[in-house]
């Protein structure tokens, strides 16, 4: 009988959005089943792979290796963005706008959208805007370029739930999809796609970011929550999570400081070049597996190790058969052996006694000068084997008491540093506490000045605006009294306006009250 495997049966499915316009546009999720589950059912997407390109020039912040390949376009945006697709095969560029960052270079929405047309319109694939998770900034800058790229269909992220009104509202003018971006939570990444929903944006223009965490740590904690929403979709039928998942991985791993490292710094950790990559290509492959749709990559060689992953997992084959990682950077040879601890051989036993030789069979007529140079030999050997090991145990109780006497010694200046740290650490708390007191108090001072000065003058306004209703009230007093003794002497009456008709009878009023 031959075996069948298994299969679960799914109520839901995935809902589907396309990025990008034309022929090159985008199709993501679609699936029927859990990822790379094709014996259950049908995966008519597979994911696609994105490659991050930045808005300005960040060689000087990025380790060599991830500089190396991209060094002769780095300048450029749009040349930058041709690179990745013509050369090595993106199948969707991340135009991340770190230049628009408050904190950093804080360019205008309007430089903004200006580089982003220019990439848009220098290569054919769907392009992602990733901003800075600002939500004001992101707001004021994703409208711009929602405005300034009508018809690109492109994906408008990361929309938060402190900017999703604007930007939704926006990227539904003008055509856009949405990255919802919600900070690793399942109940939370719903709430967002509930309240674009009812802005009025379709689940087929909604991509999922349910933030991205780097190795260790933080991708246990995305991993799982990237399950559960897809559990979600799947086999729980919730309508709200079932959308396509982007990761946004190449960001999170290249700033790790491991993928920095220099190799004469920690040479243990291995080449620098290959264990970033590595590190890149294993987080793409644990998300892939949780579920997502779309992977953000830097560097070329993780893009050709993660789409041979992708199509081995959907068409099967040797994974022996894919290349190693292809340096461009020289490789530095480790020695690990002088790395290497020393082995301690000493198991804690007890020195072995010398090997006594077995007495020899006496003879029926034993010569006595044999006898005597027999007894005069036999101690000699054990005496000298003897003296061998007293002399190699006192080297050891020498070499046990330097490794002792330079451990208390190393420990004892650590302790020094520590408290010496701890001490300075004190001092420039406490400096930094005083000068913060110094500071607000004089801005209370400031403050309190500053209230003293606007109440004298609203009290000073208020006296104005008293005599001068006094002195307005005298003159229609007195303008009210010789218009009634004009009208007394002639005997006819005047024809007045209505607002002097109006001033002539309050003016009478108050004669009589």
């Amino acid at each position: 009988m031959a075996f069948q495997i298994p299969t679960q049966p799914y109520s839901g499915k995935i809902g589907t959005t396309t990025i990008g316009a034309g022929k090159k546009a985008v199709t993501l999720g679609g699936e029927e089943t859990y990822p790379f589950h094709l014996f259950e059912g049908k995966c008519p997407n597979p994911p696609k792979i994105a490659m991050e390109i930045w808005d300005f020039d960040p060689s000087k912040e990025w380790p060599a290796a991830a500089v190396e390949p991209f060094k002769d376009v780095m300048a450029s945006p749009e040349a930058w963005a041709k690179k990745c697709v013509e050369k090595y095969g993106a199948d969707i560029l991340v135009l991340q706008l770190k230049s628009t960052d408050p904190n950093g270079l804080d360019r205008s929405a309007e430089e903004a959208a200006e580089v982003v047309k220019k990439v848009a319109d220098a290569v054919k694939v769907p392009v992602v805007i990733w901003g800075t998770a600002n939500t004001q900034k992101d707001e004021e800058v994703l409208k711009k370029i929602s405005e300034v790229c009508q018809g690109k269909n492109l994906s408008l992220g990361p929309v938060e739930e402190g900017n999703h009104k604007g930007v939704g509202a926006s990227a539904l003018g003008y055509g856009h999809c949405i990255v919802a971006s919600s900070p690793i939570d399942v109940n939370l990444a719903k709430q967002l796609n509930i309240l674009l929903g009812n802005l009025g944006v379709k689940s087929d223009k909604i991509v999922i970011d349910p933030t991205t965490g780097g190795l260790g740590y933080g991708l246990e904690y995305s991993y799982s929550v990237m399950e559960r929403i897809r559990m979600a979709g799947l086999t729980q039928e919730d309508d709200k999570l079932q959308m396509p998942l982007i990761s946004n991985i190449g960001n999170e791993i290249w700033k790790c400081k491991e993928a920095g490292l220099p190799q004469d710094e920690v040479p243990v950790l291995g080449d620098t070049e290959k264990r970033a990559i590595m590190m890149e290509s294993v987080a793409a492959a644990c998300y892939l597996m949780a579920g997502s749709n779309v992977v953000i990559l830097r560097h070329p060689e993780t893009v050709r190790l993660v789409r041979s992953f992708i199509e081995l997992m959907v068409n099967g084959g040797m994974a022996m058969d894919i290349a190693a990682i292809d340096k461009s950077l020289p490789s530095k040879e480790i020695d690990f052996a002088s790395l290497a601890p020393k082995p301690n051989l000493d198991f804690g036993g007890k020195e072995a006694a010398p090997v006594k030789a077995a007495p020899a069979k006496a003879k029926e007529a034993p010569a006595p000068k044999v006898e005597k140079k027999a007894e005069v030999a036999k101690p000699a050997q054990p005496a000298k084997e003897k003296a061998e090991v007293e002399t190699t145990k006192e080297d050891e109780v020498a070499r046990m008491k330097a490794e002792a006497e330079a451990k208390a010694k190393a420990d004892e200046e650590a302790k020094v540093k520590a408290e010496a740290k701890a001490k300075a650490d004190a001092e420039a708390k406490a400096k930094s506490e005083a000068e913060a007191k110094t500071k607000a108090q004089e801005e209370a001072k400031a403050k309190e000045e500053q209230k003293r000065l606007a109440e004298a003058e609203a009290k000073a306004r208020e006296r104005e605006e008293l005599e001068a209703l006094k002195r307005k009230r005298a003159q229609e007093k007195a303008r009210a009294a010789k218009t009634e003794d004009a009208g007394a002497a002639t005997g006819k009456v005047l024809e007045l306006g209505v607002v002097d008709r109006l001033e002539l009878a309050i003016a009478r009023f108050r004669k009589h009250a």
